[in-house]
């Protein structure tokens, strides 16, 4: 492969897995190289996550049957637009992830996100942004732990005990809260002895039921994450996944007893 030099275009290349293969690893190593565009990277993942919770309530509803035949070309466009909040969605979900996204959606009959999407998402965000920072990755250190599950567990609305991972070779560091659509979540921080770092995320007010693995970029965090008993939860690190998921059961299991305690 020729070496060549990157640019800002092929960090919004990279996170709509647009990236040619063969230029993944000098693409990395680039963005190593350079922390000010590695942190306008994260900063990017976790606009788009934004993006997708302001406007997941319009994203949910069912698509007009005009607007699909616009997009199909049945019908001709007006020259006078209505002002629908249809039309904001469709420009987020253009910024978010493309006319593909926007039509494989109308294809289905709605633009649905998945809640174990914007889960995942948010979580992956955040571990982005946080679990790099050094003295400011939390906002209530584990020396504090009682305090910060008390915390968290009033402001999120749901009793919030923090996994012990030490079996899985992961110490808590601590957590701050976070917003979550329209709701707030927790993230709780770990870290292995070689400075490995995992969160985890946690919110409340989930209707959903779901389960699974959800990776926003090639070769970034994966989350591992559940959706069950009207709260959400989501695992997020860089480990290999059968590593990453034993210590999400391992959280999960825990978090489970907790909230039934």
């Amino acid at each position: 492969m020729t070496r060549r030099d990157f640019s800002e275009r092929d960090i919004h290349m990279a996170l709509d897995s647009e990236l040619p293969g063969d230029e993944r690893v000098a693409y990395d190593a680039w963005l190593d190289a350079n922390p000010e565009l590695k942190a306008r990277s994260a900063r990017y993942v976790a606009d788009r996550a934004a993006l997708r919770a302001a406007f997941a309530g319009v994203l949910d509803e069912p698509v007009p049957a005009r607007l699909q035949k616009i997009v199909f070309g049945e019908a001709p466009v007006k020259t006078a637009a209505s002002r629908s909040r249809w039309w904001l969605a469709a420009a987020a979900v253009l910024a978010i992830g493309g006319v593909g996204g926007y039509v494989a959606g109308i294809d289905h009959l709605g633009l649905e996100e998945p809640a174990e999407d914007q889960l995942a998402e948010q979580a992956i965000a955040a571990h982005v942004i946080y679990a790099a920072e050094q003295r400011h990755a939390v906002e209530v250190p584990a020396s504090d732990k009682d305090h910060l599950q008390t915390w968290l567990s009033n402001r999120v609305g749901l009793k919030l005990v923090a996994p012990d991972l030490a079996a899985e070779g992961f110490q808590l560091v601590g957590g701050r809260l976070l917003p979550a659509g329209e709701s707030k979540a927790a993230m709780l921080l770990y870290e292995d002895d070689k400075g490995e770092r995992i969160s985890l995320f946690v919110t409340a007010e989930s209707a959903e039921k779901a389960k699974g693995t959800y990776g926003s970029e090639e070769n970034g965090p994966e989350a591992v994450y559940w959706l069950d008993e009207g709260y959400g939860c989501a695992v997020v690190g860089s480990l290999p996944r059968a590593q990453l998921t034993a210590v999400a059961k391992s959280a999960y299991s825990q978090l489970l007893a907790g909230l039934a305690s």
